[in-house]
């Protein structure tokens, strides 16, 4: 399970997409059959407020739905109970954890996928330029 850097979001390819949609589902789903959650990679989630959990959502819809694909309402309704948030207008979400440091492990994970042929060159394109981009602005 991860959590892709929110900034890298808009150049993840299609199939990373649909992944992070599971995965989001799957981390509600868990954390309200037991209470908690149990992965190192996400167990950060639970040291923020749920509204950077709910805006990260919105921000998975959002771009799904941009790319013309059908995210499922059931999964944004599951989290929208979970977090009992209905707003879309923070943007400083997971401020000590998708900093500059978590932004480059993703982007060296999204490197060695692109290395292991898991994603094609044309996305690895957008991705690294995408990622140059925020580097520039830092």
């Amino acid at each position: 399970m991860r959590l892709w850097h929110k900034d890298l979001i808009e150049v993840l390819p299609n199939k990373m997409l649909v992944s992070q949609w599971r995965e989001l589902s799957a981390i509600v789903g868990y954390i309200n059959k037991n209470g908690s959650l149990n992965h190192r990679l996400v167990n950060i989630i639970e040291d923020y407020k749920k509204i950077d959990l709910y805006i990260y959502t919105k921000k998975i819809y959002n771009e799904m739905k941009k790319r013309n694909m059908n995210p499922s309402e059931k999964v944004l309704e599951k989290i929208t109970k979970y977090t009992n948030i209905h707003i879309n207008n923070k943007e400083d979400i997971f401020v000590n954890w998708h900093n500059k440091r978590y932004l480059k492990q993703c982007f060296h994970n999204l490197e060695e996928k692109y290395d292991r042929n898991i994603i094609n060159k044309k996305e690895w394109e957008l991705i690294a330029s995408k990622y140059k981009k925020i580097n520039e602005n830092i």
